[in-house]
């Protein structure tokens, strides 16, 4: 194979997935005045289904803008060897394969977000704002960016240059000691990152004594779940939108609701969101998506290994020179439909697993409650209640509503 025909190769890749991706977005958006299911009648009154519809509407005539402004980037790069041209800024600037890595990287990915900022902003600032969903101020928006960047920075670049060491220090055996490296990572994010990074964006308080606690902390005593910390975030800070999830293990095992939530929601009905994150609690649903992330890691990096060593990777971005950085990202583009399959996998475990959940709430608490939250959820945030099935099959994490709903009352 010539690094000709593997260039024609990603760029097949890349518009397939485009168009796949558009064939999709088209399908569900025909489904978007659907009449609604009997069981879904009282989510919207006529007025605010008819916001639905345009908020969903409004949504898919934005998205088709981003995409189609993503891959004609994405494709201009590659025809005008835009990979070329960023490589020979980083060396440049040093010998070191580490260093070059690292301004190659960096270049690429802030000044993707620069050309994608207008964009995110105006999601933000018009669309979310036109609906009612936006309390994010123009500071906030900033410092959100600016804090990514040096996430991005410090965590990613830190990661980064200890692959490339790896792959200096040890060859083809470099992707045994990376996966070890991200193993560690991803166990130590999933138990400090409500305690680490989130305060950098959000303030969290210990759910104050009162009603809500005490029906949350009896319910855990009777499935025997023992919870001492119980968060509140301020969602609201950026969002109506609400959301409840757990994070850690052990000790720093803890659930946080957002302000939202608890403003939109009835105590019991809140409970019933909880018992939910329970069951996945319960169900080692959790362990099961960590152990699973991490033996998907391992196998993409010994893929990664196969081919990384082989310069048709950088020849087929047009650059001469052979380096583990650009052929990570030819890589990357290569890998895609691959990426593509295990997603879809992982969606139909996780479709399961919320199946489960809600059966585990249903049984331990009530499944009333939980229905009534998961319509006023879908109602606060103008939800999809008639996707299409396809889409649903390729995008979705969670059933739909109606089919929940259908489960609970089985």
């Amino acid at each position: 194979m010539t690094s000709t025909t593997l260039f024609y190769i990603i760029i097949t890749i890349i518009i397939l997935n485009f168009i796949i991706d558009k064939v999709l977005d088209a399908l569900n958006a025909n489904h978007f005045n659907d009449k609604l299911p009997e069981e879904l009648q009282d989510v919207y009154d006529e007025a605010e289904y008819k916001k639905s519809q345009n908020y969903k509407a409004t949504n898919y005539k934005f998205g088709i803008l981003t995409s189609t402004f993503s891959i004609i980037l994405t494709i201009g790069f590659l025809l005008f060897d835009g990979f070329e041209f960023v490589d020979n800024i980083a060396r440049n600037y040093s010998e070191n394969p580490i260093v070059i890595a690292l301004i190659f990287f960096g270049i690429i990915m802030i000044g993707s977000d620069i050309l994608t900022t207008p964009f995110s902003y105006y999601s933000t600032f018009v669309i979310e704002e036109k609906f009612g969903f936006n309390k994010t101020t123009l500071k906030t928006f900033i410092f959100d960016k600016i804090k990514s960047w040096l996430m991005m920075a410090l965590v990613g670049g830190g990661i980064l240059a200890l692959i490339i060491w790896f792959y200096q220090s040890t060859g083809s055996n470099f992707w045994l000691y990376t996966w070890g490296l991200v193993a560690v990572f991803t166990l130590f994010m999933n138990m400090f990152y409500s305690k680490l990074i989130v305060p950098l964006f959000n303030k969290q308080t210990p759910l104050e004594a009162g009603n809500l606690r005490d029906n949350i902390s009896e319910y855990a005593s009777t499935v025997g779940f023992k919870l001492d910390k119980i968060f509140v975030i301020d969602g609201s800070k950026r969002s109506t939108k609400a959301n409840a999830y757990f994070s850690g293990f052990g000790s720093e095992k803890r659930v946080t609701l957002y302000d939202t939530l608890i403003n939109d929601l009835e105590t019991d009905e809140i409970v019933a969101v909880l018992a939910h994150e329970v069951g996945h609690y319960k169900k080692k649903h959790i362990i099961f998506n960590l152990i699973a992330s991490i033996v998907l890691t391992g196998f993409t990096l010994f893929i990664l290994s196969l081919f990384i060593s082989n310069p048709l990777l950088s020849n087929a971005l047009g650059v001469e020179i052979a380096s583990f950085h650009i052929g990570l990202i030819a890589f990357g583009l290569l890998y895609a439909p691959i990426s593509e399959i295990t997603g879809l996998i992982m969606n139909v475990f996780s479709r399961k697993f919320e199946y489960q959940a809600d059966d585990y709430a249903k049984n331990t608490f009530k499944a009333e409650p939980l229905i009534a939250s998961l319509k006023k959820l879908s109602k606060n945030s103008l939800s999809n209640l008639t996707p299409h099935p396809a889409y649903v099959f390729m995008h979705y994490s969670h059933p739909t509503l109606l089919q929940r709903i259908k489960n609970l009352r089985k």
